[in-house]
């Protein structure tokens, strides 16, 4: 008798599949990042690309290196926080926090050493297909993921796993309003 009441104390959680509006709203974030991205420095010249507004500043190319040297590190990060167990915790955010990131560029962070850019050669080519190539990847695991996004947590962030891969597309929205801001300074060279 006593083992019958602790079975029926545990409280029942079972892990749910992304919900279809989740996975969508995913797919139109990351897709229109990507898009977005690409018609902004496809059509740029080698000086335009590689022109800075102020020593310190990232140029064109520059935001997109930074994108290739910090969306890896938060992918992995929700690779592995993806495998663990879920919990009955719900994340403490809310959804729109990781939207209003992309787009408010009021507060700027320092970015840590190993995500500064530091580019060997002012090619787009290469720098801007190591970014496509890890969309590709982070697309199609959107398309198919069963995992439970909204109960896996990302520890010390304060969000859960749809949240993060939120703020990864959110992250690259970010910098294309900071190469647009390159793009407007009035120094901006001319084709």
């Amino acid at each position: 008798m006593r083992t019958l009441l602790f079975v029926l104390a545990l409280p029942l959680f079972s892990a749910e599949k992304p919900s279809d509006l989740d996975r969508q709203h995913l797919m139109a974030h990351f897709e229109m990042t990507e898009s977005w991205l690409v018609d902004e420095v496809s059509h740029l010249s080698p000086a335009q690309l590689a022109f800075r507004p102020a020593p310190g500043m990232f140029s064109v190319l520059e935001c997109i290196q930074h994108l290739n040297l910090s969306e890896p590190g938060y992918w992995k990060t929700y690779l592995r926080e993806i495998k663990n167990k879920p919990t009955k915790e719900d994340s403490p955010s809310e959804d729109i926090d990781r939207l209003w990131y992309g787009i408010d560029r009021t507060s700027h962070d320092k970015t840590p050493p190993p995500q500064v850019p530091n580019l060997k050669s002012a090619d787009l080519a290469p720098v801007l297909s190591e970014f496509l190539a890890l969309r590709k990847t982070m697309r199609e695991h959107v398309k198919t993921a069963q995992e439970d996004w909204r109960h896996h947590m990302i520890p010390g962030w304060e969000r859960d796993a749809y949240q993060w891969l939120l703020m990864i597309s959110a992250h690259s929205q970010r910098h294309i309003l900071q190469l647009r801001e390159v793009k407007h300074h009035p120094d901006f060279p001319k084709n």
